[in-house]
């Protein structure tokens, strides 16, 4: 994230420990030319050796035991989860209207950004789909029908829209995080939780329970993580231990689900690039004013890595192409969330925690890496996110298309891939 200019503001909230070229342990030559034959050697070794398909979604994955589908299924560990969902966002409330306008003092910044927003990362792997049943706003909507005696609707929400909604509350929380002039200001923060608890809610009216699967950005984008975890539920309903690619197969293919993942990749990029020496004298210098052009950079940022996606798949001639192949995205993502926000999960979630536990302030934990080895995680983590992407591409690519244009129908998405890769390095070593 940009760093805050007004004193007070705790600079190292934004900063997101992303290494730069002093940090890396090799040369960016190297780790350009290492990333790029990962990915070629990976494509002909899948190539050679996958030439149908192997994954099989929502059918496949080895049930667990019945007491723990009984113990997840059970109505007082939904309840549970339900009240530890609402109490943390009560606490969070709390923090906001009565706290002090102070992130060195106040824990519900760092609790926004590092504690929840990047927290979703390892909760959603370890866990699969748990944040569903945490959601508070999903406890709200219930509580205020309970309240009111009104019945659950019975529409369904609109098909078309389909993940479009929760691309656009993406895209306003990265706005909010990467390019408002106060993002981690108490007002900010309450403003934008009061607007989006209140547009949810009344969305939740209109259409039911079933909103927040595709209306909630947090949702979406927790449950899309979700998809690498190893545990997971077949299209049975039973927990299962799985393969993770198997999760991330059985994707729904919904419109809008590209323009999820491109948001995701894209304000993730410009997190990068507005770190980098020449972005931050352009802010600095702008006729236009630091918000504006941070704004039009965000999303120029987004733009660009959605119209590489949208010419890259349309060459692949595949029909549908950019809703079929939109779920390699989530491992790409992923490794670009991972490079971006450990440092802050590490370091600023537990200082979150000690605040809002009572604990006055006090220095933020040392991250738990050296700035070598940090690089290494960071590398390691986009280059096998873009693998695992050529994979489950891979995999796609065999299901759709001819066997004798099933390896050269995705050379389009070996170079997006290759061209993510690259970009994601270069604003590493940037």
């Amino acid at each position: 994230m940009t760093p805050l200019p007004p004193a007070g503001e705790l600079a190292t909230l934004l900063a997101h420990g992303v290494g730069s070229r002093h940090d890396l342990p090799v040369s960016p030559f190297y780790a350009f030319a290492g990333a790029s034959a990962a990915l070629l050697v990976s494509f002909l070794g899948l190539g050679l050796l996958w030439s149908r398909s192997r994954l099989t979604g929502e059918a496949a994955g080895r049930p667990l035991p019945a007491a723990v589908q009984r113990c997840a299924d059970a109505r007082a560990t939904t309840l549970a989860l339900r009240a530890v969902g609402l109490a943390a966002y009560l606490t969070l409330l709390a923090h906001l209207l009565l706290g002090p306008d102070d992130p060195a003092r106040n824990p519900a910044p760092a609790a926004v950004y590092a504690l929840f927003w990047a927290g979703l990362v390892p909760l959603s792997l370890l866990c699969g789909p748990l944040w569903r049943r945490l959601n508070p706003l999903r406890t709200l909507h219930l509580l205020g029908r309970a309240l009111l005696r009104r019945p659950e609707p019975d529409r369904a929400p609109p098909a078309r829209p389909g993940l479009w909604p929760a691309a656009l509350g993406l895209a306003a929380f990265a706005w909010l995080e990467l390019a408002s002039p106060v993002p981690a200001s108490r007002s900010a923060l309450l403003a934008f939780l009061g607007a989006y608890t209140v547009l949810q809610l009344a969305a939740a009216a209109r259409w039911g329970e079933a909103w927040f699967a595709r209306g909630d950005a947090f949702e979406v984008y927790a449950g899309l993580l979700a998809r690498l975890s190893p545990f997971g539920r077949r299209a049975d309903g039973r927990l299962v231990v799985r393969n993770p690619l198997d999760g991330l197969d059985a994707t729904e293919r919904a419109p809008g689900l590209a323009a999820t993942l491109c948001v995701l990749l894209g304000s993730t990029a410009y997190d990068g690039f507005s770190g980098t020496a020449g972005w931050t004298g352009t802010l600095q210098t702008s006729p236009l004013g630091r918000t504006p052009t941070a704004t039009l950079g965000l999303l120029a940022v987004i733009g660009v890595t959605g119209a590489v996606y949208a010419l890259c798949t349309a060459a692949t001639r595949v029909r549908g192409a950019g809703a079929a192949f939109a779920h390699s995205l989530v491992p790409v993502a992923l490794g670009y969330l991972v490079a971006h926000y450990f440092t802050l999960f590490t370091t600023e979630a537990p200082h979150a925690v000690a605040l809002a536990v009572g604990a006055g302030p006090g220095p933020v934990p040392e991250p738990p890496l050296e700035p070598g080895a940090l690089a290494a995680l960071q590398v390691c983590a986009v280059v096998t996110g873009h693998v695992l992407g050529v994979v489950a591409a891979h995999d796609r690519a065999v299901r759709l298309q001819p066997p004798e244009r099933a390896v050269s129908g995705q050379i389009p998405l070996l170079v997006l891939m290759i061209t993510y890769t690259l970009g994601g390095l270069g604003l590493l070593v940037a």
